[in-house]
């Protein structure tokens, strides 16, 4: 017999009712039953549905909806109906987008409520930025290729597991970007180019990377293998020319053998340019196959112009752009400034932000390799004092030590971008002992998910009244 699993007297596979009173962090239903948390994917709040208890943890339940017997009037069809609930990337098209705006504010909320940083009741936290059309916005897609019932599958892999969704189409990815993957993963079945098998470790072709240019309309389209070897070569080359012409960019990328790491450490071109190019917040930007660059231009042109009117630089005021990745957002602001230094742990990223400074005729930005951490306390020691901060860290939030280097240097001006409402908490905690929030700015970069991105302005506190 399977072994039952008991918490407060409720076992998997058990059956009760449920009303749901919040979305969680991830876009979970949240729900109390006999004073435990319920977790329910799918459920909204004010929803009373059946839950049936899927799985037990020490402080909570996760349960799926069994039926569904009162429906939230936010409730909508998913555009992705048949891949809704099966991939990540589109967990909340099934709520109306005015409620998803309302949510990524109330995700802020349950962060700052958890970790308490000072004064978090008082803390000004404004409407989230939304899109006209929260479609169609991504710039980029890395689809994973596999073999399913003897026909080359591009797509994602369901969540919590390794089994391919092979995706003909998908509303947040570009149409076009879209087009170009199914047309390549046609050509590799009509040549017969050897498709990666995860089991066997074997075969050639893992993913399809594809980049698109909202403002030229250009594409760059890596293929990332398992070998250098790339059979039919020639034949795939000139078809890809002929029959996508958007297409202006080809390059190939080794990963060889299982790993959870999409990209492997050379990349190298097979035909076209090595990079494409956009333009944001006026500048223009060379973007290489491994280049970072925002998911969502039309967001971050407004995230960039969110973070000036922050910052406020004055001509003379220098800024540290931390995290630079390939320099957009202090290349954005350097107008505004007397010198801008930024600096990433990636050199191919420095690389593209000096050619990109270049590339503008931007000559007061200044970028080097190393961590934020490291790099901004030997710029303090050396006497450089910025007047101004703008980090944009990953989602693990701010290191430690580059914490300690902002309190102790506690520059006039603080910008803070958060991916990540919870690290952004966290963090808060530390830097609210020698600045107050102004406010935080929710901006929706990604519409139909849980993610947020959050703009905070930060002001140095008067330690001596």
């Amino acid at each position: 017999m399977p072994k039952v699993t008991y918490f407060h007297n409720i076992q998997v596979g058990q059956h009760f009712p449920l009303t749901i009173k919040r979305l969680g962090i991830n876009g979970e239903g949240i729900g109390y039953y006999k004073r435990t948390i319920v977790f329910v994917k799918g459920a909204l709040p004010t929803e009373v549905i059946v839950a049936e208890v899927t799985a037990i943890a020490p402080k909570f339940v996760t349960a799926k909806i069994h039926k569904l017997r009162q429906t939230s009037a936010q409730r909508v069809s998913p555009r992705d109906a048949t891949y809704y609930g099966h991939v990540g990337g589109i967990e909340l098209e099934h709520l109306s987008y005015p409620a998803q705006l309302e949510f990524k504010v109330d995700v802020i909320r349950q962060a700052l409520e958890k970790f308490k940083p000072r004064g978090y009741q008082h803390y000004t936290l404004r409407p989230t930025i939304g899109m006209t059309t929260p479609y169609e916005y991504r710039n980029k897609a890395q689809f994973q290729v596999r073999t399913i019932a003897g026909h080359v599958a591009a797509g994602l892999y369901q969540e919590h597991s390794h089994q391919l969704v092979d995706l003909k189409t998908f509303s947040t990815q570009r149409p076009m970007t879209i087009h170009v993957i199914r047309h390549v993963a046609a050509l590799l079945e009509e040549l017969a180019i050897p498709i990666y098998d995860e089991e066997q470790n074997s075969g050639i072709v893992k993913t399809l990377v594809v980049r698109e240019s909202f403002s030229t309309g250009h594409l760059q389209l890596t293929f990332v293998t398992n070998s250098r070897k790339l059979p039919h070569k020639r034949a795939l080359l000139s078809r890809i020319q002929e029959e996508l012409p958007q297409v202006t960019s080809i390059m190939q990328n080794i990963n060889q053998g299982r790993t959870s790491l999409v990209w492997g450490a050379e990349t190298f071109n097979l035909a076209g340019d090595d990079y494409i190019t956009e333009t944001l917040a006026g500048l223009t930007f060379k973007l290489s196959a491994r280049a970072f660059f925002q998911l969502n231009p039309a967001q971050t042109a407004k995230m960039y112009a969110l973070a000036r009117e922050a910052l406020q630089l004055a001509a003379h005021e220098s800024l540290v752009d931390a995290y630079c990745g390939v320099g957009t957002i202090g290349l954005s602001l350097a107008d505004t400034a007397s010198e801008v230094r930024g600096m990433d742990i990636v050199p191919a990223a420095i690389a593209d932000a000096q050619a990109n400074a270049a590339l503008n005729q931007i000559t007061n930005a200044k970028y080097e390799v190393g961590k934020a951490e490291e790099l901004l306390p030997q710029w303090l020691a050396a006497g450089f004092a910025p007047d101004a901060l703008v980090v944009d860290p990953p989602r693990t939030g701010l290191d430690p030590a580059l914490l300690q280097a902002i309190i102790d240097s506690r520059p006039q001006k603080f910008v803070y971008i958060s991916c990540n409402p919870s690290t952004l908490a966290r963090d808060l905690v530390k830097l609210t002992a020698v600045y107050n929030v102004d406010y935080i700015q929710s901006i929706d970069m990604f519409p139909q998910t849980a993610r947020v991105e959050a703009i905070v302005r930060l002001e140095k506190r008067n330690l001596y009244r």
